[in-house]
């Protein structure tokens, strides 16, 4: 199984003496990210960070952490399963840490992870209800806006909309969507949508993926399992990913390589096509993980159950473990195909409107990227690769986020004694 990804640059804006600086490094070879050293220099990240060290369900959870930029450059960390933020000036110091308040000093117990920022105030992503909480830079509430369905990808744009990327299982499909939704009214319009049918199996479980496990208890609901997370039986599927690049919306499908620009009201402008290849997982490498789940399940206690759905009793509990593992050996006769991956894993949009595309990487370690501009329909330009001494680069847009020429992280330090996790702004260079 690969692991670390292959990076690819498209360019969706016309060129600008910044972005032709930034294309000249990249055809350097080599792009190198070197940390600020006066940057946060002066924060504590044991008391700072002392949530890395938090554990859910005996397993650590610390670093599920995000970062927002803030129009100055100030930083907002978003802390998983803590009901509070922490705020960073322009240079990286700590500054506070504040929860999202609802009048007379009361405090809102649950809060989600902000997404961005629309008419300066914040907004989280929707929670369980769907549930998109909105406060201003102080944390005090300013509204709410309610959407229906899970969301992946949240984008604001610049006209007090926001784009996102939505789904909802139907009862005999899959609805994957794009839709624009309006911050003053909440009014909704979907501008793309594709459907996948659900094959229906294993008592309500669906066959679709490769392999989800569903077990339902007599009476106190049901338990489920994925040994491949969004693997189908044609294809690891994703769903688009969102930016916004002047006064446009960029809708890219890791699926198939199209990118789909919409104006900021959601009015089809265009549609590209990247030629870009995908890799596969092979038949070997998905009996491994089959084989890594089976004994997985077989090393868990068959009470694990009990309690976590409520009171289940130890024979129903047994039940459910043994139907797991059962199904698990019985699927493994079934994987006689390789797996696609998507052209592309995750998207960065860098501070110069450059959109960089993370490919799987045929070979583990490999950290090159593939330069494209998007311009005459698209070219290739160069071939490079990230260098970093220092830290242990964790690539997603959650974790890296691009403000006035620098890349800014969270990300862990290599060599420390202690706690790893560091706020770090770098510089970008060719040497």
């Amino acid at each position: 199984m690969k692991k670390l990804p292959i990076v690819l640059f498209f360019m969706v804006a016309a060129f600008s003496v910044s972005s032709q600086d930034l294309i000249d490094i990249y055809k350097t070879g080599k792009v190198k990210l070197v940390p600020d050293k006066g940057y946060a220099s002066d924060n504590n990240w044991e008391k700072v960070f002392e949530t890395y060290y938090d554990t859910l369900y005996h397993k650590p959870m610390g670093n599920r952490k995000s970062i927002v930029l803030l129009p100055d450059g100030s930083v907002v960390v978003n802390h998983t399963y803590r009901n509070y933020y922490s705020l960073f000036n322009p240079e990286g110091g700590f500054v506070k840490e504040f929860g999202l308040i609802k009048g007379q000093g009361w405090r809102f117990k649950d809060t989600q992870a902000i997404r961005g920022i629309i008419e300066h105030i914040f907004f989280t992503k929707p929670n369980n209800n769907g549930k998109m909480l909105c406060f201003d830079f102080e944390g005090n509430y300013v509204k709410t806006l309610t959407l229906d369905y899970m969301t992946k990808g949240i984008v604001a744009l610049p006209n007090n909309k926001i784009a996102v990327v939505g789904w909802a299982i139907w009862k005999t499909k899959f609805r994957d969507f794009v839709s624009i939704v309006d911050y003053e009214t909440n009014e909704e319009t979907v501008i793309w949508e594709y459907f996948t049918d659900r094959n229906l199996d294993r008592k309500g479980g669906s066959s679709d993926l490769l392999f989800n496990y569903s077990y339902f208890f007599e009476k106190q609901g049901g338990v489920s399992c994925t040994t491949m997370p969004f693997s189908g039986r044609h294809g690891i599927k994703a769903r688009p990913e969102l930016a916004c690049i002047n006064d446009q919306l960029i809708v890219a499908n890791p699926n198939n390589g199209e990118l789909q620009i919409f104006d900021l009201n959601g009015k089809l402008m265009s549609k590209k096509q990247m030629n870009l290849m995908s890799n596969q997982i092979s038949i070997e490498e998905q009996k491994e993980i089959q084989h890594k789940a089976i004994e997985k399940y077989k090393g868990m206690d068959p009470l694990r159950f009990k309690g976590f759905v409520g009171k289940v009793g130890a024979e129903e509990s047994q039940k459910a473990h043994n139907y797991f593992i059962k199904a698990m050996e019985e699927d493994l006769d079934k994987i006689t195909e390789p797996i696609q991956f998507p052209v592309f894993s995750t998207m960065i949009k860098d501070s110069d409107g450059n959109l960089l595309f993370f490919e799987f990487p045929e070979e583990e370690g490999a950290n090159k990227f593939n330069v494209w501009i998007f311009r005459d329909g698209g070219s290739f330009i160069c071939q490079s690769s990230f260098v970093c001494d220092d830290y242990n680069l964790e690539i997603k847009p959650s974790k890296l986020v691009f403000h006035d020429g620098y890349l800014y992280g969270l990300q862990t330090l290599k060599e420390t004694s202690g706690n790893p996790l560091r706020l770090v702004r770098f510089k970008i260079t060719s040497n």
